[in-house]
């Protein structure tokens, strides 16, 4: 699959679709692994942040978690030629509500690699036409291909923060 281009997706998603350099359902499937790989490596640190009002590793898991699950919505609605305007939604906010610290670990890494392995089955089903489709969501157009590089380049994101500033292995 061809990237997206610029004019298929709002400016804030360049800074994650510029982090996949490869075939885009390669990366999707190797997440599966490297996701819960590096999590449970790091198991030990699942309560630290790095600095006051940051999110613990836990929190980012979560927060990960829960992205994959809107964008897996989003990437259904516009696959079904969903004509409403999607809501945006508040990070910060989602993780705050969340009680990510009161939930176990290991089941959060579990859930995480069943999530994308069902997403994946979508995603795989989906034809040229379909990639091509769009919508609104958070206010911007943006199409279905532009959302697979998104979720893809939000994890390599957030593992570039993991280790440069949660010293993860």
């Amino acid at each position: 699959m061809n990237r997206p281009q610029p004019n298929e997706y709002p400016i804030w998603a360049e800074a994650y679709i510029s982090k996949v350099n490869q075939d885009i359902f390669e990366i999707l499937e190797e997440q599966v692994f490297s996701v819960p790989a590096l999590f449970a490596r790091n198991q030990d640190k699942e309560n630290f942040a790095y600095a006051a009002h940051k999110w613990t590793l836990k929190e980012m898991l979560g927060h990960i978690i829960d992205c994959e699950r809107i964008f897996a919505y989003r990437i259904t609605c516009f696959a079904r030629n969903e004509q409403q305007h999607l809501p945006g939604f508040s990070e910060d906010d989602y993780v705050s509500n969340a009680r990510f610290s009161e939930r176990n670990y290991e089941d959060m890494i579990e859930e995480f690699a069943m999530l994308r392995k069902a997403n994946l089955y979508l995603y795989r089903s989906l034809n040229d036409d379909e990639l091509d489709r769009g919508g609104t969501a958070s206010g911007r157009a943006i199409n279905i291909k532009s959302i697979l590089f998104v979720a893809a380049g939000h994890i390599i994101h957030h593992f570039e923060i993991l280790k440069q500033r949660y010293d993860v292995v």
